[in-house]
């Protein structure tokens, strides 16, 4: 086979889905070591370039935007001119298949969605989303390598621990809130979880994005100004290379079901994370470091996210989980 081949790889989605698809990628790279790899993906989710020498160039298309179709056109345009060998979306919509014809390139796969995409497509693949979904799109590659990579591996080295440290990341994007997706609990709870923690003489560090803010002004508001023992690292970490960075020093790592977490995973991190409405078993591997919180709650519908609705629901019973359970996981 050409190791040199031109690859098109096209995901889009927010940053955890980026890191999701790093370990196709990285199977491609070790079948193909010369290849160069293009990445389309959404303009918020560029920053996954910063973890990874896998991915070679990244191509911004905003799928969600207004302009939707004028920007797959552009995406058409770009793959015809590109001269690629290879293409691979991870799209499960029945005309990705018909948008990976219009490119012209030779070599197609995706996931089966009908009749269309197996005529369309080089080879149609059968999409399991019953799976941690690092192996769900790794999927997309079994056709043409038998190279096999668990996790996301990324361009951070390991860092020394600093000692009885954790880390809080108690954020998710305000996108998923807007579009109404509650995934964590709220701020007075992830400010109680701070502060029992450094009563029990944790070293405790605080970090978060810029859609954090409230949420992290909620918390420092109670964190007493004598405390020694903590730390706000919150505005420090400046891209997604330095939160990597930061989460490898701590020992135990605290954070929603967001991207933070994927982060944590590929550094193998003991992380414990806040599970609601989500499928933990779809979106942690099965590991000892990854520890879901749960509440018990007994919801018969839990999962329900994507599962079932594109919302969740305004009882959130499975998000009534309290500082207390959260810090006694953790200490």
């Amino acid at each position: 086979m050409n190791s040199e081949k031109k690859i098109l790889a096209m995901n889009f989605g927010g940053i955890g889905d980026e890191i999701f698809f790093l370990p196709a990628l990285i199977s491609l790279k070790k079948e193909f070591p010369t290849s160069h790899i293009t990445l389309a993906l959404e303009p918020r989710s560029k920053s996954v370039k910063d973890l990874t020498d896998i991915i070679d160039e990244v191509f911004l298309v905003d799928v969600k935007g207004r302009k939707k179709y004028t920007e797959l056109l552009k995406l058409i345009f770009f793959a015809r001119r590109g001269k690629f060998d290879m293409v691979i979306s991870a799209g499960s919509n029945k005309f990705i298949s018909v948008i990976l014809r219009l490119t012209g390139i030779e070599e197609r796969y995706g996931y089966n969605s009908g009749k269309l995409s197996e005529v369309l497509l080089t080879k149609a693949v059968p999409l399991n989303k019953n799976q941690y979904a690092c192996a769900m799109y790794h999927d997309l590659v079994t056709p043409v390598t038998s190279h096999k990579t668990y996790l996301p591996e990324i361009n951070v080295p390991p860092q020394e621990k600093i000692p009885d440290s954790v880390l809080i990341h108690p954020g998710v994007s305000k996108l998923s809130v807007q579009k109404g997706m509650i995934k964590t609990v709220g701020a007075d709870v992830w400010a109680e979880v701070v502060n029992l923690l450094i009563k029990k003489g944790k070293k405790v560090m605080l970090a978060g994005g810029p859609d954090d803010r409230e949420c992290i002004e909620k918390i420092l508001s109670t964190v007493p100004a004598d405390a020694e023992n903590f730390e706000n690292y919150y505005g420090k970490t400046k891209s997604l290379k330095d939160l990597a960075e930061l989460i490898g020093k701590a020992e135990t790592f605290v954070c929603s079901d967001s991207a933070p977490l994927h982060v944590a995973v590929a550094m193998k991190t003991k992380t414990f994370v806040i599970f609601g409405p989500t499928d933990d078993k779809k979106l942690i591997p099965q590991s000892d470091l990854v520890i879901p919180v749960k509440a018990d709650d007994n919801c018969p519908l839990k999962p329900c996210l994507w599962e079932r609705r594109k919302t969740t629901c305004k009882s959130l019973d499975c998000l009534k989980i309290s500082a207390q359970d959260i810090a006694n996981k953790i200490i």
